[in-house]
């Protein structure tokens, strides 16, 4: 038997800090399944799932743990309840203020939809120089999900707010 464990890492961004975390999963025969990193503002922050024996799992664990340059949460991955069928991409453009990502995710939530990822920045539009916010959001929902209101409910947090709602079904 195997368990499968999500890592989150944070830690100051420097070169081989994936390969020393990569070496501590494979030296506890841990399978590195997928993973998300970024550098941010001078951190490196992931998310990586492992999939790992039973018997290793506690070592492997410790041995993460032990890392000292970074600071690393385990988890044990869970199934969820709820099943989706539904596939969404999601394109979001408009001026940067706070709040927006509270106020598009509480949306969102309403339509009970789900985030599975999340990537946003902030630029400066081309002929104002003010500052626009952008995010793209993959989700998933179930089959009674209303497209058409969620999109209407996007749009109506903001008049400049352009909203691009792609959907596919799972397979």
């Amino acid at each position: 038997m195997s368990q499968t464990l999500v890592l989150t890492v944070l830690g100051d961004d420097r070169p081989g800090l994936v390969g020393e975390l990569a070496a501590v999963i494979a030296a506890h025969d841990g399978n590195w399944l997928e993973s998300s990193f970024s550098q941010l503002a001078g951190k490196f922050a992931g998310i990586v799932r492992v999939d790992v024996a039973d018997p290793k799992a506690a070592g492997l664990q410790a041995a993460l743990l032990a890392l000292s340059n970074l600071h690393i949460v385990c988890e044990v991955a869970g199934s969820s309840a709820v099943q989706y069928t539904r596939a969404l991409s999601l394109s979001l453009v408009g001026h940067d203020r706070i709040g927006i990502v509270k106020e598009v995710s509480q949306v969102l939530a309403r339509h009970a939809v789900n985030v599975v990822s999340l990537s946003t920045h902030t630029d400066s539009a081309p002929m104002s120089s003010e500052l626009m916010f952008h995010a793209d959001i993959a989700l998933e929902a179930g089959s009674a999900l209303d497209t058409r209101a969620l999109k209407a409910d996007l749009e109506q947090l903001s008049d400049d707010l352009m909203v691009d709602v792609q959907l596919g079904e799972l397979l």
